[in-house]
């Protein structure tokens, strides 16, 4: 297998085995609108085989950062299909990442009311961008049984509301520290109702909220991102494979289309996690898609899919600096660098205005 090979992620023909990961870039109005820059942005990325959004807020609930779009106003879903219609008018493919922060926020951008979470329990060891600057986090507050239902609808209504705004799949991000995260996390969840105590209950919210979508959209339009041994927004677990090889089980009972695995970054180590590479440790107990995440370059994706475990590879800063990835890859040309200063927030400068090679 090749990067640069067509390929079919369930009933979607893709270009090429590149996706374009999910990245934030915090460039929404206030009231979580996308504009006509986020139209250029993804269309200009339209040469990768698949395209996931940044992070969409599924509610007001899930809101954690300021200028981050949500998907549950008629006015966030109107402009979300100007960006849907113009990727699909140039023949790409797009999926809308489904977000909710849970702790990872603060009350600054949340109109004065404290985030929420499984517990409790408040991150530590790092500080939030909040519009007036990066804070200490607070103490979410612990989420009642009925809060929690009603979360897992507001899953299921976004997706709905995706593909009303022209999206052709929406992928649950359980991933990087947020509230499915929380809810999979020991030193997050500390319930010992339904949704907490033993792993069963633990990943209880992440399987209702995977049943929710899949009835909501149908499977061929689902799929999951998640980071086993990344422990950022102060996430760990006490047995990091007996969970996620659980969980992996009864995900495999559902029919949805693929699974996205992270790997860890070597900027947060856990030494007592075990040296395991997450993609050939979970992605073969995967009965669905694999599309390998985080860390790839040209040499380790082609060898990667070699193995014949992903399927895809997701770019995130590569895509963000690159957005003719596919043809630089193609062409083993030079690749832009990506201006960190410029990756969250902010206009045009760093978001559309990377070269391409043949200007």
């Amino acid at each position: 297998m090749n990067l640069i090979d067509k390929t079919q992620l369930g009933s979607l023909p893709l270009k090429n085995r590149m996706a374009m990961s999910a990245m934030t870039r915090s460039r929404a109005d206030i009231n979580g609108v996308v504009g006509d820059v986020h139209v250029q942005y993804y269309t200009q990325r339209v040469s990768a085989g698949l395209i996931f959004t940044e992070a969409i807020n599924i509610s007001e609930q899930a809101i954690g950062s300021p200028f981050t779009p949500g998907l549950f106003t008629n006015e966030q879903i109107e402009a979300w299909g100007k960006v849907a219609n113009a990727v699909h008018d140039n023949g790409g493919i797009i999926i809308a990442q489904l977000w909710h922060t849970g702790r990872v926020g603060h009350s600054v951008d949340r109109k004065g009311i404290l985030p929420v979470a499984p517990s409790a329990v408040a991150i530590t060891g790092m500080k939030h961008f909040t519009s007036e600057g990066p804070k200490d986090y607070e103490t979410p507050r612990e989420l009642t049984v009925g809060e929690i239902k009603q979360i897992i609808k507001d899953y299921g209504q976004a997706a709905k509301n995706a593909i009303k705004a022209g999206f052709d799949g929406v992928e649950l991000h359980a991933a990087n520290g947020y509230l499915p995260n929380q809810f999979l996390a020991d030193n997050a969840n500390k319930r010992f109702d339904a949704y907490g105590g033993s792993i069963e209950n633990k990943i209880r919210f992440v399987l209702e909220v995977m049943q929710e979508l899949i009835v909501a959209v149908g499977g061929d339009k689902v799929g999951i991102k998640l980071s086993p041994f990344h422990p950022y927004g102060d996430i760990l677990f006490d047995n990091p494979v007996e969970t996620f090889t659980y969980l992996i089980g009864e995900l495999n009972k559902l029919d949805f289309t693929y699974v996205e695995l992270m790997r860890r970054s070597a900027a947060f180590p856990v030494p007592s996690y075990p040296n395991d590479d997450e993609i050939e440790l979970f992605g073969k107990q995967v009965k669905h898609s694999i599309i390998a995440n985080s860390g790839y370059d040209k040499a380790s994706a082609e060898a990667e899919l070699k193995k014949g475990i992903a399927k895809l590879i997701s770019f995130g800063t590569l895509f963000l600096a690159n957005p003719d990835l596919p043809q630089r890859f193609e062409k083993d040309t030079s690749l832009n660098q990506p201006d960190r200063a410029t990756m969250f927030g902010g206009g045009a400068q760093g978001y559309i205005d990377y070269p391409f090679l043949n200007a």
